[in-house]
């Protein structure tokens, strides 16, 4: 049995991945794992306010962004290089995109990944 990244990874955690993004900030790559992934669909973007009071002593009047809140993009990735098989096994096993919700750190710009929405998949070979 053939076990995938995403039925080791399942759920809500924070861990470091590398994000490419386009000239408009959006993300387009990320390398999560050792694997690399396209964002195959328009990614949404959000902001979720942080625990500030518990990681700083005060934060500055007027703050916002990067601050008091965290920037959040949902993503569907598709891995970016699919292993080498005819066309016909290709289009039975084509994968379903992973929906990935990735944090960044607007004054770093470092990005972790918060949450992986898909249900576990066990694949047999």
């Amino acid at each position: 049995m053939l076990v995938s990244i995403r039925e080791v990874h399942v759920g809500m955690f924070s861990e470091s991945v590398d994000v490419v993004c386009t000239a408009e900030g959006q993300p387009e790559s990320v390398t999560w794992a050792g694997e690399s992934y396209t964002v195959c669909a328009e990614p949404v973007r959000w902001y979720e306010r942080r625990q500030w009071w518990a990681e700083d002593s005060r934060a500055p009047l007027g703050s916002g962004p990067g601050v008091v809140d965290h920037e959040i993009w949902r993503v569907q990735v598709l891995p970016a290089r699919m292993p080498s098989r005819s066309a016909q096994h290709l289009e039975a096993e084509s994968p379903e995109p992973l929906t990935l919700d990735l944090a960044r750190h607007l004054r770093s710009n470092r990005w972790r990944l918060m949450r992986i929405h898909d249900a576990l998949r066990h694949r047999t070979a």
